[in-house]
């Protein structure tokens, strides 16, 4: 007889822990997003937009459709279009057009409204209403992007700011909708970034064609940063994106965006730019604002905490021994306890409060 996984009834549910390996893959997308800014000011040719977005989307789904070989089926035609038009097709053209026109720190400090966004759009969509826990630090993590890339030097221009919040709001109401969606039966990650950046790349083409054009030139450093966009900043980040917020609330997903700014901000003090104080604590409150957003409320942080502090690895024993074996939990007095599995020692009852050991 195979042992089962499943919980024994009667025992208590064990609190889940924060899926930290989960949180830290996601998190790679919007880092990837963060290099956008340098690699549009630096490399991209001036004045295409459109023409960028399209690059960046339109190959790199195809090459995961030629990967996967699978096509969306029944409802998820038009879904797959509503989505790849939010998370692709809009959202590409305005965000390039937004680093064109406006200095990488307000157009970043446009983007960190987006878990804002995406708090309010999911009591509508999803009917659930984010802890006041989360809109506070929310609200902290814009004001930290704000400390660290605005300055006085910083301009306005209204094409640029309606651009960055028109492409906001577009990956605000994609996210939401695709957290509510969800993935059909049998269909990877991979295959649905195929699928949005195809349907989006398809929307761009005819309106680069017509309205924008191709660049006259595009040197090496362009085609490098069109192949960087579309491989590291396309398809693998938002692979990277669409499985975790299949596994992530939405609450605990949409906060990851504020890294964008922050790698943006480290990319350029690697170019030597260096940071005030003001900056720098701007740097920690956005941080800080990304990691307490994970979880829903000051309990979760404490109950964090506490499990970090029980999964410490007791001393060793009277015999040498350090306990390293598996990790159960078990009910004692209605809570979940460690009890590590030590080789070689025979086991013994003990009676814990109403709860045994084995």
């Amino acid at each position: 007889m195979h042992p089962t996984t499943e919980r024994p009834s009667g025992l208590p549910r064990v609190s889940r822990a924060l899926p930290i390996a989960t949180v830290a893959l996601t998190a790679l997308a919007p880092a990837a997003w963060g290099t956008t800014y340098a690699v549009t000011t630096e490399l991209l040719p001036p004045g295409h937009p459109m023409f960028a977005g399209l690059v960046r989307a339109l190959p790199a789904g195809l090459l995961a459709l030629a990967i996967t070989r699978v096509l969306p089926r029944g409802d998820w035609w038009w879904k797959a279009g509503v989505l790849g038009a939010l998370n692709i097709g809009t959202l590409f053209p305005l965000l390039f057009l937004a680093a064109e026109r406006l200095p990488g720190g307000v157009a970043a400090t446009l983007g960190a409204a987006q878990p804002l966004l995406v708090a309010g759009l999911a009591i509508a969509a999803l009917h659930v209403r984010p802890t006041v826990w989360r809109w506070t630090w929310g609200v902290l993590g814009v004001a930290g992007v704000g400390l660290v890339v605005l300055g006085p030097e910083a301009r306005l221009d209204a094409v640029g700011v309606l651009a960055g919040l028109g492409g906001t709001t577009a990956m605000a109401c994609g996210t939401v909708l695709t957290k509510r969606w969800g993935r059909p039966a049998g269909v990877g990650p991979l295959t649905l970034a195929g699928w949005q950046l195809t349907m989006g790349g398809l929307l761009l083409l005819p309106l680069t064609l017509v309205i924008e054009g191709v660049p006259q030139r595009i040197d090496a450093g362009a085609a490098t940063g069109y192949l960087w966009l579309g491989s590291v900043g396309g398809l693998i980040a938002y692979t990277l994106w669409f499985r975790g917020i299949g596994k992530l609330s939405v609450g605990a997903s949409a906060p990851l965006v504020l890294l964008s700014p922050l790698v943006a901000t480290v990319i350029g003090t690697a170019l030597g730019e260096s940071l005030s104080l003001p900056q720098s604590l701007g740097f920690v409150l956005a941080l800080a604002a990304l990691l307490a957003a994970q979880f829903e409320s000051a309990a979760g942080v404490w109950r964090a905490l506490v499990r970090g502090r029980r999964r410490q690895r007791p001393g060793p024993g009277p015999d040498g021994v350090r306990g390293g074996g598996p990790v159960l939990g078990v009910p004692v007095q209605g809570e979940s306890v460690r009890a590590e599995s030590v080789p070689d020692v025979p086991v013994r009852d003990e009676r814990v409060g109403e709860g045994r050991v084995r």
